[in-house]
């Protein structure tokens, strides 16, 4: 199974719809393999948006990514960066469609709840940003069978 990583961002958390978000995730059929709350430091910071940080809004991110604490999820299931990207939506929350996690939840560019990674590589470089070894799980669910099709859970289900 594919893994990407989502981080919801201190504005979702103080606006009380950390559940909400998550949940969409979970009725898409996304496993979460991993899931904690953290804060974040200038150092990680640097290194996740390393190709932000010269960037005159830089400064304002960082501020708003501090301001609380995230949540970091890694998520599973087949084709799950293309999958969850559709989710959330646009950065710009304006532009954003509704049904996306950004088109309904936000207003902003910057304060857009969510961050997904944007590639299967960069996925996986994200995943080890925010996880050790050993703080995510491989189980199997008892309704997987139920949310693939039988060519499907050849392809994606061990």
């Amino acid at each position: 199974m594919e893994k990407t990583l989502i981080l919801i961002k201190p504005n979702a958390i103080q606006r009380g719809i950390m559940g909400d978000i998550v949940t969409r995730f979970e009725r898409k059929a996304l496993r979460i393999a991993g899931m904690k709350m953290m804060f974040l430091t200038d150092e990680i910071l640097a290194e996740h948006y390393a190709h932000l940080v010269e960037r005159p809004f830089y400064p304002y991110l960082k501020a708003s990514m501090q301001a609380g604490p995230v949540i970091a999820l890694c998520l599973e299931g087949a084709e799950a960066v293309e999958t969850v990207r559709q989710m959330v939506g646009v950065t710009n929350s304006r532009k954003a469609l509704p049904g996306t996690i950004r088109g309904d939840f936000s207003m902003s560019g910057e304060q857009n709840v969510v961050h997904a990674s944007d590639s299967v590589e960069n996925a996986l470089v994200e995943i080890n940003r925010f996880f050790k070894e050993g703080e995510l799980f491989e189980y199997e669910s008892a309704v997987t069978r139920f949310e693939y099709g039988g060519e499907e859970t050849l392809k994606y289900i061990k």
